[in-house]
């Protein structure tokens, strides 16, 4: 489009239109031969008199929505306008139509001087500065509906023209991540908050720990000395818990997860729980909650070997735990888009107060997004979790794997340089949990008689052994190694194994670094 194009005449004739709008042809109906063509939604006055107005006195761009781009514009020379305006602006320097006609060449915008004389009149024709604020909110808008628009021709194309491999259920998880994704770029943000409204949001927490006879301000653990270092899990955190195979990851975030959708301990609230169970069907962890809500062996519970009492026991426990806001999605290879996506239509429909994933090395990368390699894609997995929190204001409990270095040490107790593929887990999390329990290295590790040992020499070393054993049966160290707000250190907590529960451990309290 010349110069020509632009003029004010034109515009203003565009704007007596009823719409307001310039006609192009719909995706959908062209291919279908159907009626006459949709329409755009835009507003060139509107952008026209938000130009004219930063032309004439550039301190008009701190007044305006920080979200909006050249992108933005419906009419793209205006767009140019716009970014070239902003660079100029950042840098301190002057932006009107004398310093930017130099940016703009004669051969791409037409006629010589025809730049400057269109710039010119967009300063010339300015309606009212004061309104600026409302022109960027009326372009942002338009280009919102715009992009409505086109997801709605993608979803309508990708549907009638399917690919073999791609479900239809796919096709509706990626529809519903670019709506979100739209949404989230559409929510206004909060920008700088005066120190007022910080302390305010920071002095109402506390005073719901202080009315909590626990003292949390989060969700609980379920396990005491946790709770007493963490204060609960916390809102918008990324709490990451770690640790060997066959340490207890998941029967302690299920520990966690359920005591969150359930408890009715300490006067806390019981909250709906989102559960990602990536490894485990949903039979298995439901299995696993009965085995340790009702006290019965998880291995006769999945062989049926129950007694008429214990079986009667499992039933009254499923009824009671029918009823609580708990669960569970089992689907094999979710993105972490997906993930975001099923999580906050659950905190739309049903309420949403903690997500559990187990765990985030199945997780694949967000939809569009191709990484480089394996670290890369862990890294934006990461982050994209720290930012569900956020969005989501729920706590995030992420299940991780850790490195095979942890076997080769002779302290097997992990430390953040063992998180498996990435370094930017420990970076993105608020706070990182390592569960460690020596019974299980010991029982690996059971002592052989050297040949040059006598009979009593390696009865005195069986019996420090067997002891030692003994002293680490069914229990378990949580290790916080990082936490944002509040010291690191670790407890030491009862494991039953038969049942797969944690509990606190009355003998033996907390050890924190700094306290």
């Amino acid at each position: 489009m010349t110069l020509a194009g632009h003029s004010f005449a034109r515009v203003l004739a565009m704007a007596e239109e009823p719409s307001n709008i310039e006609a192009f042809p719909g995706a959908a109906d062209a291919a279908a031969g159907l009626g006459p063509t949709r329409q755009l939604p835009n507003n060139l006055p509107a952008e026209q008199n938000l130009l004219g107005a930063l032309l004439l006195d550039n301190d008009v761009m701190e007044k305006i929505d920080d979200r909006l781009r050249a992108d933005h514009f419906y009419d793209p020379l205006h767009g140019r306008i716009f970014a070239t305006m902003m660079r100029l602006i950042d840098r301190g320097q002057l932006a009107n139509p004398v310093t930017l006609k130099s940016f703009f060449s004669s051969s791409e915008d037409g006629q010589d001087g025809a730049i400057e004389d269109y710039l010119g009149e967009l300063a010339d024709g300015v309606i009212s500065i004061a309104q600026a604020a409302d022109y960027a909110s009326t372009i942002y808008e338009a280009h919102l509906r715009r992009e409505l628009i086109r997801i709605g021709d993608d979803v309508i194309q990708d549907a009638a023209h399917p690919e073999v491999d791609l479900p239809a259920t796919t096709q509706i998880e990626t529809a519903e991540a670019k709506l979100f994704q739209l949404a989230e770029t559409g929510d206004a943000s909060t920008g700088l908050r005066g120190f007022d409204n910080v302390s305010a949001a920071a002095i109402n927490q506390a005073a719901i720990a202080r009315k909590s006879d626990g003292g949390l301000s989060g969700f609980s653990t379920g396990l005491t000395d946790l709770n007493n270092l963490m204060g609960g899990m916390h809102r918008s955190d990324l709490i990451i818990l770690a640790g060997r195979p066959a340490m207890g990851k998941s029967a302690l975030a299920t520990t966690m997860a359920f005591h969150t959708a359930t408890t009715t301990k300490s006067g806390e609230q019981a909250a709906p729980v989102a559960f990602f169970s990536l490894e485990m069907a949903a039979e298995q962890l439901g299995t696993r909650i009965l085995s340790e809500r009702a006290q019965i062996d998880s291995n006769a519970i999945r062989q049926g070997d129950l007694s008429p009492e214990e079986f009667d026991r499992l039933v009254e426990v499923s009824n009671t735990l029918s009823v609580a806001p708990f669960y569970i999605d089992d689907t094999p290879s979710l993105s972490v888009s997906q993930v975001a996506s099923r999580a906050r239509r659950m905190k739309r429909t049903s309420g949403l107060g903690l997500i559990v994933i187990d765990y985030l090395q199945l997780l694949m990368a967000q939809l569009g997004v191709k990484p480089e390699n394996r670290v890369q894609e862990i890294s934006n997995i990461s982050r994209a979790l720290k930012a569900m929190a956020k969005e989501l204001d729920v706590p995030v409990l992420a299940l991780s794997q850790l490195s095979r270095a942890v076997e080769q040490r002779e302290d097997k107790r992990p430390n953040l340089s063992d998180l498996r593929e990435s370094g930017s887990i420990e970076q993105d999390a608020d706070v990182v949990l390592f569960i460690y329990r020596e019974e299980y290295y010991l029982s690996k590790k059971e002592p052989e008689r050297d040949l040059r040992e006598s009979e009593e020499q390696f009865n005195v070393k069986n019996d420090a052994y067997l002891a030692k054993l003994q002293a680490a049966e069914n229990k378990a160290e949580v290790i916080i190694a990082k936490q944002r707000h509040g010291p690191v250190g670790s407890i030491n907590v009862h494991f039953e194994k038969r049942f797969t529960h944690f509990s606190d451990l009355k003998d033996d309290g907390q050890i924190p670094e700094g306290f």
